[in-house]
């Protein structure tokens, strides 16, 4: 009798005989040596397949197995520092469960050449099993779990908010559009506005779920739909706001640096800079930005100006770590931005903007708590203020200074793993032109 086991388990039972089961990753022929490289989600190993130790039909069956069968491999397991991962299966027993079509879709090309990203993205659903996608996605797990367990150890509540919302938090221009039975409805570009609610019962709460943005972007940061926490914090202000950001954020790196180092290896991730990940993190006002901007290559952006791509990259490359940009012109920020009562023509927010040419990962600001302002703030937007009759009324009752923020998971993923496209950081990518498979 053999022992089943998964591949991650094979320091517990050297010298034992024993069972996987996996998928064909690849398979090299050398006449009577078959040695097949076998995965199982836990990890790869290889199978020496020796003619003289099978029956006949089974080790027929071994080599002429196809790329991606599913199989039975049953053996001795014994450690083999040359071989991946450090163990070796002596193969007695092959069984095949499922036998793949051939020729495998993703298939390394006769030529050397490489699939293209269309290609790929087509055959999503088989690509995931690539071991560079497959330590992306390991990758994201593990900071999604930083994420909450930070949270959770903080203080704060995880309270869900809703897909399809009847308003825009940040204006209707780049929302997807549905019906609501007779009625218009979107799906919710954020949750942060029914978090705003929530703080009146928990004092602390965070939302994290998809979100969705039906912004023309073609770029290598865009995706129309794509996770982000949020979370929201009464009784805070722009600065404490930014502490927390900066424990927040550096709690997960350190969480990924500390448990995924064998993927970010795998992935060829220069991980040095990331180890200087911690608070506290430069923070710059938006004016100081702009001069930095002017001094390093962009004489003539403008003051009141967002920024793009290149000037998140240009103010950046000049820290060793994620800088804040806070104090934006309320001209370019969302309505309910709280503006600065020494200069109401900024307004109490900040960027977290990542090095290395990785762009905004985190937006926060402290929110308009005054009724009157939030009000004169809906009109000018021209939002229906109908709409948002809950929303002011939340400035009736127990109004209170209160700040949150919002951090892209799949942003800091590529920042992280050193991605140059957010395509590789979603299990089902949902791009501009592209929603299949």
């Amino acid at each position: 009798m053999t022992t089943p086991i998964k591949i991650n388990q094979a320091a517990d039972h050297v010298g034992q005989d024993v069972t996987l089961t996996g998928w064909v990753q690849k398979r090299a022929d050398k006449g009577k040596l078959q040695f097949i490289s076998l995965r199982d989600g836990s990890g790869t190993m290889q199978c020496v397949v020796f003619k003289k130790n099978l029956p006949e039909e089974q080790f027929d069956a071994a080599r002429h197995i196809t790329l991606e069968s599913a199989v039975s491999i049953s053996g001795n397991l014994r450690a083999e520092p040359r071989a991946p991962g450090g163990y070796e299966l002596d193969a007695a027993a092959f069984e095949v469960i499922g036998r793949a079509a051939d020729p495998y879709p993703l298939a390394p090309k006769r030529d050397g050449g490489e699939h293209g990203s269309d290609f790929l993205l087509n055959h999503r659903h088989l690509w995931l099993r690539d071991p560079r996608q497959a330590a992306i996605l390991r990758t994201r797990a593990t900071l999604i779990g930083a994420i909450r367990n930070w949270l959770d150890d903080q203080g704060f509540v995880l309270v869900d908010t809703p897909i399809i919302t009847p308003a825009a938090a940040e204006g209707t221009t780049n929302l997807f559009a549905t019906k609501y039975f007779d009625e218009p409805a979107y799906l919710a570009q954020t949750g942060q506005l029914y978090s705003e609610a929530t703080i009146g019962a928990f004092g602390r709460v965070y939302c994290f779920g998809p979100t969705f943005r039906a912004e023309k972007s073609d770029t290598r940061r865009h995706a129309m739909e794509f996770w982000m926490v949020e979370p929201e914090m009464a009784f805070t202000e722009l600065d404490e706001n930014m502490e927390i950001i900066e424990q927040f954020v550096s709690h997960c790196v350190q969480t990924v640096l500390r448990e995924r180092a064998a993927e970010l290896a795998a992935l060829e991730r220069d991980t040095s800079r990331l180890q200087n990940v911690l608070p506290p993190f430069p923070r710059i006002h938006y004016d100081d930005a702009v001069k930095l901007l002017h001094a390093n290559g962009y004489p003539d952006f403008p003051w009141g100006e967002d920024f793009g791509a290149p000037h998140e990259d240009a103010i950046s490359a000049q820290f060793d770590k994620p800088v804040f940009v806070h104090h934006y012109p309320r001209a370019v920020k969302a309505f309910y931005m709280q503006p600065d009562p020494e200069r109401p023509e900024t307004v109490l927010a900040c960027d977290l903007i990542a090095p290395e040419g990785y762009g905004e990962i985190v937006g926060g600001s402290q929110r308009m708590h005054d009724y009157q302002t939030l009000l004169d703030a809906i009109d000018a937007h021209k939002l229906p203020r109908e709409a948002y009759e809950w929303y002011l009324d939340l400035r009736q009752y127990g109004a209170q200074p209160h700040s949150g923020f919002g951090m892209g998971l799949e942003r800091v993923l590529m920042w992280l793993c050193g991605l140059a496209h957010i395509r590789e950081a979603l299990p089902f990518p949902r791009l501009y032109r592209r929603f299949y498979p």
